[in-house]
């Protein structure tokens, strides 16, 4: 091998090996954003559930009083239409 070829072969290789580091880091940067973007899901989607699952017994306090004072007003729609008749 002339030393020409030799010194083409270094280069070729020298890049050959960054270019394989480069591709690593971008790999592994790939692999921690993946990561990072299942946990930022994982954090909204529990905290959506747990903060339902803590609001969900006033929810239903204020659905019973919804429907208590609908019954309220049926009673005394139905009231005065009697007094009406």
């Amino acid at each position: 091998m002339d030393p020409e070829s030799k010194k083409l072969l270094e280069a070729t290789f020298k890049l050959a090996e960054e270019n394989n580091g480069i591709l690593r880091s971008l790999h592994r940067s790939m692999r921690i954003r993946r990561l990072v973007s299942v946990v930022y899901w994982a954090i909204i989607i529990g905290s959506a559930v747990g903060a339902y699952y803590f609001i969900q017994p006033f929810l239903d306090q204020m659905v019973d009083a919804y429907g208590g004072v609908k019954t309220n007003f049926e009673g005394l729609n139905n009231l005065l239409q009697n007094f009406q008749n």
